[in-house]
């Protein structure tokens, strides 16, 4: 085990040792092994948005043991996804790649300001298929956001007791939110601790905008000269929202974009001390050779390494 994983493990030494056990898989496996960076392939979006708008755009897509033949082939560090698509292919793959199991989800055919995803999973589902952790999303800004954090609580709880990790979706939105307030950096912040205070072991959150959307939180940024311009910026800002870095902090791919604006987001999530990416439209909706292309040069930049524009 590497030194940098040594460092990691030891700002969670109050968990038990199945816990640390699992993050050390998570940390070592893959071609970003032993680093302390992350890059996961998750794929929630056939149940989000469905399957039409998610994998029309790479027909291969459709089938579940393609996404973890993509993850395994590629060298991610771990394969996260609802039930059904784990179910699919767990037994096949599970001793090929660490498996992440999200244990609640939201359909994309009934539209609320405020929203409440259904508990689709359970811990025991997580160890019969062999997962080395759990992941669960919460909405901050949704008027239903305590009942997602009594429900990570008691689900993280279990999952401990088990030695499984938690992986937390922290994505703020709802009718207590600007549409722009949900990327926003003080917002952004706010969710990452928030998923720190819940217990999750490794909190992904989306990268931050430099809109400010609390005038308090404007107030204190002005006060101390944080400076939040940049994205680099933004991300040192999160990550230090996430126990003064002492919580792994990964960030999302986002909708599809072109490979250059893929590449210099991650530039920028690295330059800013980001531990990774959990990466899935970008991913899954391009064809195998061409995912697993821009998946390596990705590690690449996460491992210091130089990749060419266009690349």
């Amino acid at each position: 085990m590497s030194n940098r994983v040594d460092e990691i493990l030891s700002w969670y030494e109050s968990e038990p040792p199945g816990v640390r056990m699992n993050l050390a898989r998570l940390l070592n496996h893959g071609r970003l092994g032993g680093t302390g960076k992350m890059v996961i392939l998750p794929v929630d979006q056939g149940f989000e948005h469905g399957p039409v708008r998610s994998f029309l755009p790479n027909p291969d897509a459709f089938d579940p043991e393609f996404h973890f033949q993509l993850a395994i082939d590629a060298g991610c560090n771990a394969y996260a996804a609802p039930l059904g698509f784990l179910n699919a292919g767990a037994e096949k793959f599970s001793h090929q790649v660490p498996l992440i199991l999200k244990l609640n989800n939201s359909d994309a055919l009934y539209s609320s300001d405020d929203p409440c995803p259904a508990v689709t999973g359970s811990v025991r589902d997580a160890l019969r298929l062999g997962c080395a952790a759990i992941g669960f999303t919460i909405y901050p800004g949704s008027s239903f956001r305590n009942e997602m954090y009594e429900q990570i609580r008691e689900l993280a709880e279990e999952a401990k007791e088990c030695g499984l990790a938690v992986v937390v979706w922290s994505y703020p939105r709802g009718s207590g939110l600007s549409k722009a307030g949900e990327t926003g950096i003080d917002v952004a912040a706010y969710a990452a601790q928030i998923a720190c205070q819940l217990g999750a072991n490794i909190v992904k959150v989306k990268p931050p905008t430099a809109h400010v959307e609390q005038k308090e939180a404007k107030k204190a940024l002005d006060a101390a000269g944080t400076p939040i311009a940049t994205l680099p910026d933004r991300i040192r800002l999160v990550v230090k929202s996430a126990f003064n870095g002492r919580r792994i902090v990964i960030f999302s791919g986002g909708a599809a974009k072109g490979l250059d604006d893929v590449y210099e987001e991650i530039r920028g999530i690295h330059e800013g001390g980001g531990f990774g990416s959990i990466i899935g439209r970008n991913s899954f909706q391009r064809q195998k050779s061409e995912a697993i292309t821009m998946l390596h040069n990705v590690m690449d930049i996460y491992a210091g390494k130089a990749v060419a524009v266009g690349a």
